[in-house]
């Protein structure tokens, strides 16, 4: 496998997209690590090539963004919109993320190893997300599809306006959104919650979990309701 290093320090961000753009993709499966990037944005977004990308240490906002069949690994902490509308693949942040991780993304895997912030997973769309830590107010607002992971606690107004997502959490909710519950474990929801942790290298009990899902009370237009939900 060929390995190359990009210097952040000494090469624009544009030039290393540039290359994962462009070259990687012709080469196959190899190794990207960047090095220095200081909390630079946009770094490794719109992948579309089976390559790794090493991120050594904190990136800045929509780092992974887009992602395309790429792994990208964050060996550190990363900006807004990590993971942002990515589409296949796997995104890795070994630290913490900031607001929006995991936005409108349809597929692939995005794993935070610590706490996100705000919104996360806000308009998911078909992805999954394991959290290794707790998540902030609003996560998985709007949540289309795909399936949240989260092994922490979660903030207030969890899955609100949630549609066809699931969401599973270790510890405790502050507040539910409108149109979310907690509803029953399963066996096939047991079964979900140990196939992603595995993947995402986290070791929890997957019965400990607790399951929101949506009441499906704002899929039909109810005008007694008052625009009370």
């Amino acid at each position: 496998m060929e390995n190359l290093t990009f210097d952040l320090a000494q090469t624009k961000v544009s030039a290393l997209n540039h290359y994962l753009h462009h070259d990687a993709p012709g080469k196959g499966a190899h190794k990207i690590t960047v090095i220095n990037p200081d909390g630079a944005h946009n770094i490794a977004v719109g992948l579309d090539a089976p390559v790794e990308v090493e991120v050594i240490v904190h990136a800045g906002y929509y780092a992974g963004g887009m992602n395309k069949r790429a792994r990208v690994v964050i060996k550190g902490s990363a900006g807004t919109g990590v993971g942002e509308n990515m589409m296949s693949g796997v995104v890795h942040v070994q630290g913490f993320a900031s607001n929006g991780a995991g936005a409108s993304a349809h597929g692939g895997l995005l794993i935070i190893d610590g706490d996100a912030g705000l919104r996360c997973g806000i308009s998911l769309k078909g992805g999954d997300i394991v959290v290794g830590g707790s998540v902030g107010s609003f996560s998985a607002f709007m949540a289309q599809a795909g399936r949240m992971v989260i092994c922490g606690d979660a903030g207030d107004a969890l899955g609100d306006s949630l549609y066809e997502a699931t969401l599973y959490v270790k510890g405790g909710i502050r507040s539910l959104g409108a149109d979310a519950r907690v509803e029953p474990m399963a066996e096939a929801d047991i079964a979900i919650v140990a196939d992603l942790l595995k993947q995402a290298g986290l070791e929890h009990d997957p019965g400990a979990f607790k399951k929101v899902a949506s009441k499906r009370e704002l899929y039909h237009w109810n005008a007694d309701a008052n625009q009370e939900y």
